[in-house]
């Protein structure tokens, strides 16, 4: 039997950030309008959602299950990413609020690379 560290998903940086993403688009999401209910809403939420949730998920597994969850995690912000200059693109955010929030998801970003070349 292999033994390998399990990760405390809520001692991680990337999780912390990943979620106080999320509830940043939720917030944000709040004030499109209701006519992206099922467009753009969802899809931004279901995005900012996947992205902690991978990470969680594979905390538990060996490292390289783990990698394999953080680049589903990764692909989530690279998602969203574009979504948000979409919403943007679309006057629903203001450039300001897209490059801070935009900011934010390459920092993100950055932190789970690095953070994934520590698990290989």
């Amino acid at each position: 039997m292999n033994d390998f560290k399990r990760h405390n998903f809520k001692k991680l940086k990337i999780w912390q950030m990943s979620m106080e993403l999320s509830k940043t688009i939720f917030e944000l999401t709040s004030n499109f309008p209701s006519s992206e209910k099922f467009g753009l809403i969802t899809q931004m939420q279901r995005c900012s959602v996947s992205m902690p949730s991978n990470i969680a998920e594979g905390s538990s597994r060996t490292n390289k299950s783990f990698s394999h969850f953080l680049d589903i995690s990764l692909g989530s912000s690279f998602e969203l990413q574009t979504q948000l200059l979409i919403a943007n693109a679309n006057n629903f955010i203001s450039d300001e609020v897209t490059k801070n929030i935009e900011l934010k998801i390459e920092e993100f970003q950055k932190a789970t690379m690095t953070f994934q070349n520590t698990l290989n």
